[in-house]
């Protein structure tokens, strides 16, 4: 039977198979049905390519959506095509770079490492976990001592002087209280 024969091949555009293929089927049996027609016709292609017709097709379809989804997906994607790497080389076997007739040449990168340090006291004898000294916090702050403002000294010494000068000269000068 010539609906058997006919497979799909890259070769072959799919407007033309599609409409050759459904023709034939139309001359078998003319009562065939759209769903039965595109369902034969789907069983010709190979396996990844009818997978791919089917997802984007529904069943009611017509066949030049059946034709115009094959055309698209055959531009689209490699399915049912043999292409090996497009590289002249590989086609010919011959290795990528031929030119292997110079003797190696000795070549050595210039190594330059960083150097190491301690976090805490920045020596580079160490790392920070092995370190002696007291560990830097982050969040302890140094109180710096405030200087007080000559306005203050001096209201301080004058209630100070106030105070001595009416103390009794009797008592120790180590019980003085100053308020």
């Amino acid at each position: 039977m010539l609906f058997d024969n006919d497979k799909y091949s890259v070769d072959k555009d799919p407007y033309e198979l599609c409409l050759r293929q459904s023709k034939r089927l139309k001359a078998i049996d003319p009562q065939m049905n759209t769903q039965m027609r595109n369902h034969k016709l789907l069983t010709q292609l190979p396996g990844e390519l009818k997978h791919a017709v089917k997802c984007r097709c529904n069943q009611n379809c017509t066949l030049d959506e059946i034709s115009n989804n094959l055309q698209d997906i055959r531009k689209r994607t490699n399915i049912g095509r043999y292409t090996p790497y497009k590289r002249s080389g590989f086609k010919e076997k011959q290795p990528f770079r031929v030119d292997f007739k110079e003797e190696p040449r000795e070549r050595v990168a210039e190594v330059t490492k960083k150097k190491n340090f301690c976090q805490n006291c920045g020596s580079t004898d160490h790392y920070a976990n092995n370190c002696l000294k007291e560990k830097k916090k982050v969040y302890a702050i140094e109180k710096v001592p405030e200087e007080e403002s000559p306005t203050e000294d001096s209201e301080s010494d004058s209630m100070g002087d106030a105070i001595r000068e009416t103390s009794d000269d009797d008592q120790d000068p180590r019980e003085e209280v100053l308020v």
